[in-house]
Parts: C-alpha cells; sequence; structure tokens
C-alpha cells in the first residue's frame, strides 16, 4: 500500500501540526483542513486512504462532514477524534459510517495502530471487490463461450 494519504481536519493548529508530525514519521503523505467546509472541498479534489475528522469544527460538526464523505467517497475510512467525548457523538459518529471513534489528547501509538487496521480493512474490501468483478467477468466469458 504505496503512498497513502490522510487528511487531517481539526481547527486547532497545533493538533494538527502534531498529528502530520507522527503521521508522516510513519511515511504517511498528510494534507490539512481546519473547518469542515474546507475538508468536503479538498476531499472532492483529492483522494485520501483515511480522513481524521475532529467533531466540534467552527462552521459545521464534524459527523456532517462524515456524511459528506460518505456521499462523495464511501472507501474512505473515516476516523473521528473529540476532546468532548459522549455516548451520543459516538453512537451518531458510528451510525453514520465513522470507521473508529479517537478521545482527545490523541495517543500516537493508538493513533498509529487504529490506521494500521483500517487500512488493512480497506486492501481487504478492494481485494475482495476486484476478485468479485473478476469472478464476474469469467463467468460472464464463460457463459458466451458455451452459448457458441
Amino acid at each position: 500500500m504505496d503512498n497513502i494519504k490522510i487528511l487531517v481536519v481539526d481547527d486547532d493548529k497545533m493538533i494538527v501540526q502534531s498529528i502530520q508530525e507522527v503521521l508522516e514519521l510513519a511515511g504517511y503523505d498528510t494534507a490539512a483542513a481546519y473547518t469542515g467546509k474546507d475538508a468536503i472541498e479538498l476531499i472532492k479534489d483529492e483522494d485520501y486512504n483515511i480522513v481524521l475528522c475532529d467533531i466540534m469544527l467552527p462552521d459545521i460538526l464534524g459527523t456532517e462532514v462524515l456524511a459528506n464523505i460518505q456521499k462523495l467517497k464511501p472507501r474512505i475510512k473515516v476516523i473521528m477524534i473529540t476532546g468532548f467525548a459522549s455516548l451520543d457523538n459516538a453512537v451518531l459518529s458510528l451510525n453514520l459510517g465513522a470507521s473508529a471513534y479517537i478521545l482527545k489528547p490523541v495517543n500516537p501509538d493508538n493513533l498509529l495502530k487504529v490506521i494500521t487496521n483500517k487500512l488493512h480493512e480497506q486492501d481487504k474490501t478492494e481485494r475482495l471487490n476486484e476478485d468479485r468483478v473478476s469472478e464476474w467477468i469469467e463467468d460472464r466469458l464463460n457463459n458466451l463461450e458455451d452459448k457458441e
């Protein structure tokens, strides 16, 4: 899995810089957005493997960003991050399709472990989809040969 791209979305520039530093030291390419609307625009223009998104953003809720990502590019794994943990936020995030939910302050080792797991899930899903397409094509070709 080469060239893994991760978008970090948080209005706190120090948090974004800290997370980006951890991710870049681990070999990931990163980008940053400080508002939900900026994140959505970046996601429209670029393919990311993972989005780390704060729930409390200055313009819209992170759960709204999550819902937009699910519509625009559902293959992206979204990990919600919050300093305001609540059962309601966690349940809503997971129901909207978040891949994980992490509390601030973010533990770098835990973050990297979660990202690794989500990337493996993403890779497995993509391989399964490729296998299904290959099987479908093979079946179609066999059916065409049988009809000849």
